[in-house]
């Protein structure tokens, strides 16, 4: 009979999500892990084949944190629906700036692939309009004050955030109905 695992795979994840939140991503390994959870490395390698499978199980954690942060905001209903994602997007970015950067400042969207392109929003040919254009560039302009909020170069009021969301939604919603008329 093997050994009873004495430090459960939940555990693992639990500390590494703490060990990313406290000092990044690239903290991220079995020895520092092991040394958070006051254990060998041995439980790590028991519950997870490789580091990858480890750092995909943080990102999945990162992942249902940041989808945490939409439904309260939504819940809330301190904002419209258009700006309530974007408000909690930024407020995770701004409370959780290192899983933040993991899940969308490494280089590749949240299925772990690398960048965006025009075919992932339009079919080849297509013209750049209409509401997919209006959503990829309200979630571009979000995005953008989500990463600096989460670099620390932005620490804006949420009443100050809450006006540029929605003079940005009101002029680009206008161009789109502009061009609709």
């Amino acid at each position: 009979m093997p050994p009873k695992v004495k430090v459960q795979k939940k555990e693992i994840v639990t500390g590494a999500v703490e060990l990313v939140r406290k000092e990044g991503a690239p903290a991220l390994n079995a020895r520092s892990l092991a040394k958070a959870l006051n254990c060998s490395t041995q439980p790590i390698f028991s519950n997870f084949a490789t580091m990858e499978e480890l750092r995909e199980a943080v990102m999945g954690e990162a992942d249902e944190l940041c989808a945490s942060y939409v439904a309260r905001e939504m819940e809330e209903n301190r904002y419209p629906s258009y700006m309530a994602s974007g408000m909690a997007y930024i407020r995770f970015a701004k409370e959780e700036k290192e899983l933040f950067k993991l899940l969308h400042l490494q280089g590749q969207n949240e299925d772990g692939v690398g960048p965006l392109t025009d075919s992932d929003f339009f079919t080849e040919g297509a013209e750049y309009a209409g509401e997919k254009l209006l959503h990829l560039e309200l979630w571009a302009y979000v995005h953008g004050i989500a990463a600096m909020f989460a670099t620390s170069y932005l620490d804006l009021s949420w009443d100050l955030v809450s006006k540029m969301l929605s003079d940005s939604y009101a002029n680009l919603k206008k161009q789109w109905d502009d061009k609709k008329a």
